[in-house]
């Protein structure tokens, strides 16, 4: 392998795409990776996510048995290349892009979705909230290896063109079977968010109240209709739709806590109790589930945050955004954001939703989105080093012996950015050669190398 995004050995590739029609078994009728897997049946898909993790595909099958791997993989997403999300696998990252009333290009969206292709997001959601969004979302599915997720909620307005308070249970189900019919294979659904939770949330008395824009929206339904959440009434209907499509619910937290004085309270707690809930309820239907965590979390609460879901969700992969662990850093959220989820990654999440430069500021640009990608990539690779995933550390044994031997080229072939490495050191030019202009002369490498091999050291 001789690339940044190659070294990222879960990148997707549509060389080595497989038909997802594959998962449905015309002999046995397996409507889900999960129902085959309880069944014992090892899947194309479980083959070849095994193959690139490095597990037996027995030992796959039965984590995806158990629920404590997801495989979204959308019956109708002929596209993608198969990645698996939890227990003992490569920490997966996710890329957030899509349109707003604001910002409606389009073409820049593609754009976005070629940068983090090229630098290895594992999944893309469409978080497009504006109009009609349907033929983009077709063409993102029909183009992209990565796996596809939405929030159906945000695009229930542009679609039905109704207003939020005349929009019915039913309609919000509809919006999520014509997701499902397009092939994506994850679905935010804020199911949690139901009365019990909405009145630890009330009582919580916090700073920034709900920052999740479709836990908002569900919240302001639930306070204008005086109904229940609909997802969480109608949850068995809306598991028999994802069931018939193969698409993972991805059991959203609408009560995250969106700044650091609203982290790990009660609300987030009471709803994570309910996550958990709908969680078993969800693998009796076969359907995979991921759990959607916090947020924003000072450094010494993110381990415990990671602990308290597994043990309230079961083990189910945990799929976290950030945490961003301060609120000061405008224009450096990618940071604080990576800083976050590598311990979160490292204390047992398994995907990362990239935050870019730009949050809290506007939408991204193209750039943004490398940046993000770039950050969150950083942070998953450093939590697979913690957690000794197989070959995660060959990565790295590759470049310090290319740093040994003071072998750009070969440096450059391993560096997860390679055109920025590329770019710096030819910003300037050592006088000594094979050195960079920090050392020159003094490059310990360099003066290593000659000493052990008997040679005199010189610094004039």
């Amino acid at each position: 392998m001789t690339t940044s995004t190659q070294n990222a050995a879960s990148t997707p590739s549509t060389t080595n795409a497989i038909s997802n029609q594959k998962t449905l078994n015309p002999k046995t009728g397996f409507a889900t990776q999960m129902a085959a897997a309880k069944a014992g049946v090892v899947t194309p898909q479980m083959e070849l996510i095994a193959a690139e993790e490095g597990l037996d595909p027995e030992v796959l099958r039965a984590r995806v048995a158990a629920g404590t791997v997801a495989i979204p993989a959308n019956v109708g997403h002929a596209s993608l290349h198969p990645c698996g999300v939890g227990q003992g696998l490569r920490t997966k990252i996710n890329v957030n892009l899509g349109i707003s009333g604001d910002e409606r290009d389009y073409d820049c969206e593609m754009q976005k979705v070629d940068m983090a292709l090229k630098y290895g997001a594992e999944a893309i959601m469409d978080l497009s909230n504006y109009g009609k969004t349907a033929n983009f979302r077709r063409d993102l599915i029909d183009r992209s290896p990565a796996m596809i997720g939405t929030v159906p909620m945000y695009d229930a307005v542009g679609y039905l063109e109704k207003d939020l308070a005349s929009i019915t249970a039913q309609d919000f189900l509809e919006v999520v079977r014509a997701h499902a019919q397009e092939g994506v294979d994850f679905v935010t659904i804020h199911a949690g968010l139901n009365r019990k939770a909405i009145d630890s949330f009330k009582r919580s008395g916090r700073v920034m109240n709900i920052v999740s824009r479709g836990g908002s929206l569900i919240y302001a339904w639930m306070e204008m209709t005086g109904n229940e959440n609909p997802f969480f009434e109608h949850y068995d209907q809306l598991l028999d739709i994802l069931r018939e499509y193969d698409v993972t619910v991805s059991l959203g937290d609408a009560l995250r806590p969106g700044c650091i004085a609203d982290a790990s309270d009660a609300g987030q707690i009471s709803e994570l109790i309910e996550l958990g809930l709908l969680t078993k309820r969800a693998w009796e239907k076969d359907v995979q589930v991921m759990i959607e965590g916090p947020g924003h979390m000072t450094l010494d609460q993110i381990a415990a945050n990671m602990k308290m879901e597994k043990t309230l969700c079961y083990n189910a992969p945990f799929y976290v955004l950030g945490p961003l662990v301060t609120d000061i850093a405008p224009g450096y959220d990618h940071i604080t954001s990576a800083i976050g989820g590598a311990i979160a990654a490292a204390s047992g999440a398994d995907f990362l939703c990239y935050v870019t430069p730009a949050e809290h500021l506007r939408l991204p640009s193209v750039q943004d989105v490398k940046e993000g990608v770039i950050a969150s990539k950083i942070a998953a690779h450093a939590a697979d080093l913690a957690k000794g995933i197989p070959g995660a550390a060959d990565w790295d044994l590759r470049m310090a012996q290319a740093r040994q031997r003071l072998d750009w080229p070969a440096m450059f072939d391993q560096a997860i950015d390679r055109e920025k490495a590329e770019s710096y050191a030819a910003s300037s030019q050592a006088s000594n050669p094979g050195t960079c202009t920090m050392c020159g002369a003094m490059c310990s490498v360099r003066n290593m190398n000659k000493a052990m091999a008997g040679e005199n050291v010189s610094l004039l």
